[in-house]
């Protein structure tokens, strides 16, 4: 009997792990290999030539600034996100006229795709007749164009806002879902001692919302690295590399400039980037299970 599921089990999991092997295992080792060659991506002849071009990362001066972008891009990734979908959640928890409708106009984003959605900003942030421009000259009662993106000093910024009003929703989510875990009797508790609401939220709702937070956070860090399609769509790492990030650099170095090796060494440091932070997010997971499980 412990032969035939054996057997079973091998032969269902023998399709999904091949298929799971070819298009993500193998790839991944190949980054790897590549990071040590100066293939082009297109020839059959190419050198190993070592760590020369990790070597090179670290004197590339547009590889710093994209180190840089993307650093900026995670700070605020942790803290629009989620301060706006707790924000969001407790608005909603707070019994608000429509609150499912609420729900569901703040979730809606997250259901579109990052393209669509860096389409529309790009609308939005139009010089001439988009929304952000047309507000502003409503109430300043001046002509205002401002090209949001083609600016180096806004170009990154603007683009992480649109990514945060996406991510925004699946935040509020999570807080809602941490929400519903909290004790009534336990906030009911503290309205008979006296408790204002700022001080139940304080001492009482955000510690028990530790566990969500932690979720949040890393979620909203591990997917900032791969904000790819929406920079790609709304400013291509422009003007001028101002809004480069690893991700976008990657894709520059590898399929613009032909430099495949170069770009598998940036895909190299992106991914052990991401490993050490999902490595600290369940090491972080556990204490807090620990805590609250």
């Amino acid at each position: 009997m412990n032969q035939s599921n054996t057997f079973w089990r091998v032969a269902l999991l023998a399709l999904p792990l091949s298929v799971f092997a070819l298009i993500i295992i193998w790839p991944l080792l190949s980054s790897f290999y590549y990071g040590f060659t100066n293939w082009n991506g297109f020839s059959d002849n190419y050198d190993f030539v070592g760590f020369e071009n990790f070597g090179k990362l670290f004197s590339d001066r547009l590889f710093m600034s994209a180190a840089i972008n993307t650093i900026i891009w995670m700070a605020i990734a942790v803290v629009l996100p989620t301060v706006l979908g707790l924000s969001l959640a407790l608005l909603i928890d707070s019994h608000v006229p429509g609150g499912p409708i609420f729900k569901t106009i703040f979730y809606l984003p997250i259901c579109l795709s990052a393209v669509v959605v860096g389409q529309v900003w790009v609308w939005i942030y139009q010089p001439d007749w988009g929304l952000l421009n047309t507000i502003i000259e409503y109430v300043t009662n001046d002509r205002f164009n401002y090209a949001w993106l083609a600016k180096p000093d806004s170009a990154l910024y603007s683009v992480i806002v649109a990514w945060s009003w996406q991510a925004t929703g699946l935040s509020m989510v999570i807080y809602l879902a941490g929400l519903t875990a909290i004790p009534g009797d336990l906030l009911e508790v503290c309205e008979l001692e006296g408790a204002t609401t700022w001080q139940r939220i304080r001492h009482v709702i955000l510690p028990l919302l530790t566990p969500a937070t932690v979720v949040v956070v890393a979620l909203s860090v591990i997917n900032s690295l791969k904000g790819f399609d929406i920079l790609y769509i709304m400013t291509g790492g422009g003007p001028f590399n101002s809004s480069d990030t690893l991700a976008m650099h990657m894709y520059n170095e590898s399929f613009k400039k032909y430099l495949m090796g170069y770009g598998s060494a940036i895909s190299v440091v992106l991914f052990l980037v991401a490993l050490t932070i999902i490595r600290l997010y369940f090491k972080q997971l556990k204490k807090v299970d620990e805590i609250y499980g």
